[in-house]
């Protein structure tokens, strides 16, 4: 389990450097511009996924399923949005970010169904 949720943690950095590396205009999401962003959306993806990487290790399955929640929305909001736009989902911070946040997904989902609550003693 520790191996899972370590590699759910390197996951959620992984998208995190995909958001920051595009906030800081070092890459470029197909032709779409620095305007065609609400200002710091992408600083705060990123933090937010540093953080979600984060909670991974205090073993809460609550903040598991929140997180699969959370991600499963920025996945298919990304889909929504740019499905007619294939230079936004085959450039490097789409697929940087979406490959991280689908492994991601399916790393929180395992979590979830094997997490089993340690016993209390009596």
């Amino acid at each position: 389990m520790k191996r899972i949720m370590f590699a759910c943690l390197i996951l959620a950095l992984v998208a995190a450097l995909g958001y920051f590396l595009l906030g800081a205009g070092l890459i470029q999401a197909g032709n779409l511009g620095a305007e065609d962003a609400p200002p710091g959306i992408v600083w705060v993806a990123g933090v937010c996924y540093i953080g979600g990487g984060a909670v991974i290790f205090l073993k809460r399955r609550v903040l598991w399923i929140l997180g699969l929640a959370v991600n499963a929305l920025v996945i298919a909001f990304f889909y929504y949005r740019y499905a007619g736009n294939p230079g936004v989902m085959t450039s490097a911070p789409g697929l940087i970010t979406k490959i991280a946040q689908l492994l991601l997904e399916v790393g929180l989902f395992y979590l979830v169904l094997k997490f089993k609550k340690p016993a209390t003693a009596k």
